[in-house]
C-alpha cells in the first residue's frame, strides 16, 4: 500500500471514530473542501428558516410588539450568555451587539480610564485597583498601551485611535515580548491588547500567563477572541481576564457581519466607563434622559439599537452547540487532531521546500489553522480554489488553511494536502 493510500485509508476510519461526526450534517455544504471557517462560517442548515420566521412572522405580523413579545430587546444580554461557556465565562458577562472594531475601542478605552483612576485613586493614598485585577502600581502615570505588534491592521488603527483619545503612547510588542516590556515599564502601562490566535500563522499565545503578568505590572489585559472562540477553551473567567472581544462569524458560524460581542469580567462592571454611551446602556433607556446614567451588568457595553436580523440568525447558528457531544473540549480535541493529520499529510504529499508551516507543532501553541508559506501564494490558493478547495491568502506568501471541528473531516484534510501537491508540483 502506498503512504498516499495509507492516509486516505486512515482518513476514513478517523471519520468514522470520530464522536463530532454526525454535526457534519447539520450545516449546508457540498462536495467542497472547505478550510476557511476561520474567516467565515459554514451555513447551519436550520438558519433559513429561523430568519425566515423573523422576517415574516416577528417583523411581518408582530411588527413593534417583537421588541417585547419576541425577545428581541432582550437578545443582546441572552444571546451573549450563549456565548459565555464557550469563552469561559459565567453568565451577565457578555453582551453581544456592534463589530470587532467598536468593542476594541469601548473595552481599550475603559480599561485605560480604569487604569488611570487607579493611579490617581493611588496618589490621593486609595487602594489602587480596588475591585479590579492582580498588581498594585498605585499612584503611578498610566500612560502607556501596550498592543501586539503581529495584530490584525484594524486592532491596531483602533489602540492607535484610543491612545491619542487618552492622552497616551502606544507600543507595539510581541507577545512574547510582553513580560518584559512590562518588566521594563509596567508602571506606566495602562492597558494591553494582545490576540489569542493570531490571524496570519494561527500561533496561540498564552493567555493564562499573559494575563498575569498584565496584573502583577497594575495594568488592564484585554483579549481579542476572534480566531479561538468556538475552536479551543479560553477560561476568561478562570484566568482573569478583564476584558474580551471577539466576533461570531468564524468559529461561531454566525453568518456575513453576525455582530460581535463583548466580555465584561463581572468585578469591573461597575467601573466600565464607555467611550460611546448610547441610549442601549442607560439605565433607563426610555426615559430620554439629557444627562447618562450607566446601567448595571454587562448592559453598559450596549450601545444602539441592535442588529435584530443578523442577531437573531447568530442566535439560531448557537444551536448546533446544544446537541450531544458538542463541547468545546470536544471540538478542540478533533482540531488538534485534524491539524495534526494535516501536516502529516503535507509532510508526505508535497515536495520538500515548497511549503513550510508557520504554525507551531506544539499543542499548546497552535489554534485551529495551519498557515504555510509557498512562492507564488496567491496564485497557488485561486488555483486549490478552482479545484475546490477553499482556504485563503495572505500577502505576501502566505496559505491559511482553517479547521472548523463542527463541520470539517478527515477525509477533507487528506484531500486539500493531496490537492495542494498536486497544484504545487502540477
Amino acid at each position: 500500500m502506498s503512504e498516499r493510500t495509507g492516509l486516505a485509508a486512515e482518513a476514513e476510519e478517523l471519520d468514522a471514530a470520530d464522536p463530532l461526526a454526525a454535526v457534519r450534517g447539520e450545516f449546508v455544504l457540498d462536495d467542497v473542501t472547505y478550510l476557511d471557517g476561520n474567516s467565515l462560517g459554514a451555513l447551519p442548515a436550520h438558519v433559513p428558516g429561523r430568519v425566515e420566521d423573523v422576517v415574516r412572522r416577528q417583523w411581518g405580523e408582530l411588527r413593534i410588539r417583537s421588541w417585547d413579545e419576541s425577545g428581541w430587546w432582550t437578545a443582546p444580554e441572552r444571546i451573549g450568555d450563549r456565548i459565555a461557556p464557550l469563552v469561559g465565562a459565567a453568565a451577565g458577562q457578555v453582551v453581544v451587539g456592534d463589530s470587532t472594531s467598536v468593542n476594541v475601542f469601548k473595552a481599550l478605552v475603559a480599561a485605560v480610564r480604569m487604569a488611570q483612576e487607579d493611579g490617581a485613586a493611588g496618589a490621593a493614598g486609595a487602594d489602587g485597583r480596588g475591585s479590579g485585577g492582580g498588581g498594585s502600581g498605585a499612584g503611578a502615570v498610566r500612560d502607556e498601551i501596550l498592543v501586539d505588534a503581529t495584530t490584525f491592521p484594524t486592532d491596531g488603527y483602533i489602540a492607535d485611535s484610543a491612545a491619542r483619545l487618552t492622552g497616551c503612547t502606544l507600543r507595539p510588542v510581541l507577545p512574547a515580548e510582553v513580560p518584559s516590556a512590562l518588566a521594563d515599564r509596567g508602571d506606566r502601562t495602562a492597558a494591553v491588547l494582545l490576540n489569542h490566535v493570531d490571524y496570519r500563522t494561527g500561533r496561540l499565545h498564552d493567555l493564562p500567563a499573559l494575563t498575569a503578568a498584565v496584573h502583577a505590572a497594575g495594568a488592564y489585559a484585554v483579549w481579542d477572541l476572534c480566531h479561538s472562540a468556538g475552536a479551543l477553551p479560553v477560561g476568561l473567567d478562570e484566568h482573569g481576564v478583564d476584558l474580551a472581544v471577539g466576533c461570531t462569524y468564524k468559529y461561531l458560524n454566525g453568518g456575513p457581519g453576525s455582530p460581535a460581542y463583548l466580555y465584561v469580567r463581572r468585578g469591573l462592571q461597575h467601573r466600565f466607563d464607555s467611550p460611546l454611551p448610547g441610549w442601549n446602556s442607560h439605565a433607563e433607556p426610555f426615559g430620554m434622559r439629557p444627562d447618562y446614567a450607566p446601567a448595571a451588568g454587562a448592559v453598559r457595553g450596549r450601545v444602539g439599537t441592535p442588529d435584530i436580523l443578523s442577531l437573531l440568525a447568530l442566535e439560531a447558528a448557537l444551536d448546533v452547540w446544544d446537541g450531544a457531544g458538542v463541547s468545546v473540549a470536544a471540538v478542540r480535541a478533533k482540531s488538534l487532531a485534524l491539524t495534526d493529520f494535516f501536516l502529516r499529510c503535507v509532510g508526505a504529499y508535497v515536495p520538500e521546500g515548497r511549503a513550510e508551516s508557520l504554525t507551531p507543532a506544539a499543542h499548546a501553541e497552535r489554534g485551529s489553522q495551519v498557515a504555510l508559506r509557498c512562492d507564488g501564494a496567491g496564485d497557488v490558493m485561486k488555483r486549490l480554489i478552482e479545484r475546490g478547495v477553499v482556504g485563503d491568502y495572505r500577502p505576501p506568501d502566505v496559505l491559511r488553511f482553517g479547521f472548523t471541528p463542527l463541520y470539517v473531516g478527515f477525509a477533507d484534510v487528506e484531500r486539500a494536502a493531496r490537492v495542494l501537491a498536486e497544484t504545487l508540483t502540477g
